[in-house]
């Protein structure tokens, strides 16, 4: 009968030195499984703080708009002819009585001297015949004409000094028009557009220029017809810029049209900034801001910095510099704006809070404030933070 073959296990053989050596690394590493190894400190999560200012919120309507000048006009020569030069461009900065573009003065010289050629004739004519009224005086005190005689050369006097005034008038308007061959700037100010170039063929009245004011600036925006009482009503107006949102000017409602627009229903409001800067160039954007006059206890803060709570209400993170965590408080939201989210109650002032990150964060966490060229930033925590404590360890 067949056998199932068998295996034999066969183990090789060692020395006692070899198995020592065995024995103590299984022992090392034995050893070495049972070390206690120190957790590693949790890395501080650096966090974008805003502070908390009352009365930061108060504006009761935000309405975008854009930046131009108060006053702005249409530039062109008041006769017609053909440009032979313009001495600016679009943009280019203006002086009161500056020589913007000419117009070619060849027939206009012409003109002239067939002006003063007409003044010429006509004093002559009015000199022979107050020579002649003068003689005729002479012979009607001799008795030698009648009066009829003289009446008719003071007629003809008083003809030709007519048809030499008439001369005279049409002298002085062919050289005003010699002066409007040059158009000139009214006051200063800046070059808006460009209509026409030199060589090109233009008609009284025709566009040449658009020019505007630069010292006055005004923000245009749209109120819808519901609200067009708040911005007549309102007591503080305040504007910004898109691109600087940081720097805000005064300014005041100057003109609101009477009429609403067929098509978006709103009215054409003009607000003028009171002390405009520099930077305020023509057709940036910009919000027009409307405020109460009392300084107000609603706080604007980013939307970025909203939190929901765990039973569904609004909160935010808020920083405690003296320990560096962050807590999370409930708020009361008193009203969304393009610019933010403005607080009714819940945060007090000088409060630092954090504007970015919010969904980031867990009760007590350690952070830090990022700190940023222009930001302001919280005091440095008294209290030792764990980290500290134990990079010092």
């Amino acid at each position: 009968m067949n056998q199932p073959p068998r295996f034999l296990l066969t183990f090789p053989r060692y020395d006692g030195k070899a198995l020592g050596v065995v024995l103590l690394i299984l022992m090392a590493t034995a050893l070495a499984g049972c070390t206690k190894h120190e957790p590693t400190a949790a890395a501080i999560r650096p966090v974008l703080l805003t502070e908390v200012v009352p009365g930061s919120g108060t504006a009761t309507a935000v309405f975008a708009g854009e930046v131009k000048p108060r006053y702005e006009s249409d530039l062109a020569f008041r006769i017609g002819g053909k440009i032979v030069s313009r001495g600016v461009d679009a943009g280019a900065r203006v002086r009161k009585g500056q020589v913007l573009a000419r117009l070619d003065p060849a027939d206009l010289a012409l003109q002239t001297e067939s002006a003063e050629a007409q003044v010429a004739a006509a004093r002559v004519d009015h000199e022979f015949a107050q020579a002649e009224l003068d003689r005729h005086e002479n012979l009607l005190k001799q008795k030698f004409i009648s009066a009829s005689a003289l009446d008719a050369k003071r007629s003809a006097m008083k003809a030709t000094q007519a048809k030499l005034e008439q001369a005279q008038a049409n002298l002085a308007v062919t050289r005003n028009q010699a002066a409007y061959a040059q158009l000139l700037a009214p006051q200063d100010g800046v070059i808006t557009a460009v209509a026409a170039e030199a060589g090109q063929v233009v008609a009284a009245g025709q566009v040449v220029m658009r020019y505007a004011r630069e010292r006055e600036r005004e923000v245009e925006i749209a109120v819808p017809e519901a609200r067009i009482a708040e911005v007549q009503q309102a007591q503080q107006i305040v504007v910004m810029l898109a691109a600087d949102p940081e720097t805000r000017y005064r300014a005041a409602v100057r003109e609101v049209s009477p009429a609403v627009d067929s098509v978006t229903r709103t009215f054409a409001v003009r607000v003028s900034v009171i002390d405009p800067a520099p930077a305020m160039q023509w057709g940036m954007t910009a919000e027009v801001l409307l405020a109460d006059a009392g300084s107000g206890t609603a706080s604007l803060l980013p939307a970025t910095a909203l939190y929901q709570a765990s039973d569904g209400r609004p909160a935010l993170w808020v920083y405690d510099p003296m320990v560096g965590t962050v807590s999370l408080r409930p708020v009361e939201i008193a009203q969304y704006r393009e610019d933010g989210v403005v607080i009714a109650a819940g945060l007090r002032a000088g409060e630092w809070v954090v504007a970015t990150g919010a969904n980031k964060l867990h009760e007590g966490q350690q952070v830090r404030p990022y700190v940023g060229a222009g930001r302001p930033v919280p005091p440095e925590p008294t209290v030792p933070t764990a980290a500290a404590t134990a990079r010092v360890n």
